[in-house]
């Protein structure tokens, strides 16, 4: 078995439902400790966080990844136990095989290859994992930018090992995300006896002209690089239960994915226009997930190219899909960050896996990818 293969097993053995660790960093910490990482704790709340970093020259090179995962679901349906790593049809099956912790072996090992043929490289390379990313993530990667910003520490690249490939590993690498923008309206009216309309203020009624508008709103065309703008209702809950009883209020949850042609003021003031057109009652609450960003061409995404090239002949395709990443919190201090990981065909499914044989591919891409960037000159 491969190294990264087993390295991977031992992860998925242990149960970091996000926001745990279940001992991930501490196991991987001591794996680098003979290869001079200096090891930093920077816990916050509940969750675990740790940077590995080794040299102090610029430029610096960032492997960020999380340690945690989202729950199973009903064990009953995985064909095997969810964290017991179980091989079946060159496939290896556990929850967080391919979010994130596949990702997280093969970069592993790919720096401690690295670092026995290079053991004088340029630069520095570090590690930032965290344990809050399939949460809220309020106390994880953006609290240790936080610290890093203070002391003046700067990532000059970044690479997430987020499941970003799509059909065959290396076919796509994220060079930027959209946005993520999240409201809790609460609309109010008055509760009533449905028999007695004219004593009641319908919540429901008054609030569904609005939100036939926020759903047909064209909020921007998109770019070059961004799809347009999207607003998705998640959730509504209102009623008591009971049949004959108009409500009182009405909860809606939405979630705006935004791109670089928007900002979150602009939405907000949007948002509000049309919910005051329509008159209502309202009390509106939001929470910034993340704003959008986007890679330009550089060293770091020219590096990536070069690499998947090398070790699968095929040249990548650079994209700004899918959902969120903790890639998010580093791209505004100035770093060049990028996302290249597994498959995501599975990633929070029952069932989760990865194949075997793409372990051994990602991993001497990320090697690749060190020797492009930080190989002593010849």
């Amino acid at each position: 078995m491969s190294e990264t293969l087993e390295l991977l097993k031992e992860l998925i053995r242990r149960e970091s439902v996000t926001p745990e660790d279940a001992g991930c960093q501490d196991f991987l910490a001591s794996r680098l400790q003979g290869l001079n990482f200096k090891e930093e704790r920077l816990n916050f709340n509940d969750t675990q966080n740790i940077w590995l970093r080794r040299g102090n020259q610029k430029p610096l090179f960032t492997f960020l990844g999380h340690t945690d995962v989202v729950p199973p679901g009903p064990l009953n349906a995985w064909q095997s136990p969810p964290f017991e790593p179980t091989i079946f049809d060159g496939k290896l099956y556990g929850r967080g095989t391919a979010d994130m912790k596949g990702g997280i072996a093969c970069f592993i090992t790919a720096v401690e290859r690295f670092i026995a043929h290079h053991p004088d490289h340029q630069g520095s390379i570090a590690l930032l994992l965290t344990s809050d990313e399939e949460g809220i993530a309020a106390h994880g990667v953006v609290k240790v930018v936080e610290v890093l910003e203070q002391r003046q520490e700067k990532i000059d690249w970044c690479l997430v090992g987020e499941p970003s490939s799509d059909k065959k590993l290396g076919d796509v690498i994220r060079v930027g995300r959209r946005g993520s923008l999240c409201a809790k309206l609460t609309v109010l009216g008055i509760q009533g006896h449905v028999a007695y309309p004219e004593l009641a203020d319908n919540p429901i009624h008054r609030f569904a002209p609005a939100l036939k508008e926020l759903t047909e709103e064209v909020w921007d065309q998109g770019n070059a690089f961004f799809p347009a703008t999207s607003l998705q209702v998640s959730n509504i809950n209102a009623g008591t239960g009971a049949e004959n009883i108009i409500p009182g209020t009405a909860e809606v949850q939405f979630n705006l994915r935004f791109c670089t042609e928007l900002d979150e003021d602009t939405i907000k003031q949007r948002t509000q226009a049309i919910l005051d057109k329509h008159h209502l009652n309202y009390d509106l609450q939001w929470r910034l997930s993340g704003y959008p960003f986007l890679t330009e061409k550089g060293a770091l995404i020219d590096a990536t190219h070069a690499a998947i090239k090398t070790v699968t002949g095929f040249e990548t395709l650079d994209d700004t899909g899918g959902g969120t990443s903790d890639g998010r919190f580093i791209a505004p201090t100035g770093a060049q960050v990028l996302e290249l990981g597994p498959l995501n065909e599975t990633i929070h499914k029952i069932n989760e896996h990865i194949a075997i044989a793409d372990l051994e591919i990602l991993t001497q891409i990320y090697e690749q990818i060190l020797i492009n960037l930080l190989a002593e000159p010849s």
